[in-house]
């Protein structure tokens, strides 16, 4: 099981991503975003929280334009795993890999605490290990966490079960308290709360852990 942690100038979450992998069985490369490659046999590509670029011009949108991009869309398309997290759920908007947009936050504020979401869907290998209806509890921190997406793309993000997670109580005014979305072939996920900051009951909780775990068990059978 091998992993592929992308940096960008401006990622802050770059390691604690790496080592929440890590904890949960994957070989993991760190890789920079100048490099027109991903390591051999990479199973999975994760895309790291933080500020990419200082944030400057859209969030995310200048670390789009990153040679290893190229590659990532490559490893998508080839049917291989991705998640980006905060900046990184930015990212994959930008790149088109995931629809909508992530826009300033309604109250025009950074929200930064602990948040109650629930798992809208089990249906994948980011959720699997959950119950579709559960609740659980992730960090959030973002000045720019309110998924935008006009009302024919959420109503086919309901239709093909492609909400991921929701907010119970919607910190950021997001549309459908949405917090986290699959691609279509459900193998990309992106979602604003961090999970790798929920994998030790040092941290606050281990809710996080579930979705990693879960990720480590669908790279090993495959």
């Amino acid at each position: 099981m091998k992993a592929a942690v992308i940096t960008f100038p401006g990622s802050n979450c770059d390691r604690d991503l790496a080592v929440a992998l890590a904890q949960a069985g994957f070989a993991v490369a760190r890789v920079w975003h100048k490099d027109h490659d991903l390591p051999a046999g990479t199973d999975l590509v994760g895309i790291p929280g933080g500020f990419s670029f200082g944030d400057y011009l859209r969030c995310g949108a200048i670390a789009a334009q990153s040679p290893v991009m190229a590659a990532v869309k490559t490893h998508v398309e080839r049917g291989g795993h991705a998640i980006g997290i905060c900046n990184g759920f930015q990212i994959l908007t930008e790149t088109g890999l995931l629809p909508g947009a992530l826009m300033r936050n309604a109250g025009l504020q950074f929200v930064c605490r602990p948040a109650g979401l629930r798992v809208t869907t089990a249906d994948s290998a980011f959720t699997a290990g959950w119950r579709s209806g559960q609740s659980i509890r992730l960090p959030i921190a973002h000045h720019d966490g309110n998924y935008t997406i006009d009302p024919e793309g959420l109503a086919r993000l309901k239709g093909e079960d492609r909400i991921a997670f929701t907010y119970i109580d919607n910190p950021n005014g997001a549309t459908g308290a949405i917090a986290g979305i699959l691609s279509t072939n459900r193998r990309v996920l992106g979602l604003m709360p961090h999970p790798e900051r929920a994998v030790e009951a040092e941290q606050g909780g281990t809710d996080g852990s579930v979705l990693f775990r879960s990720l480590a068990g669908v790279a090993q059978a495959a």
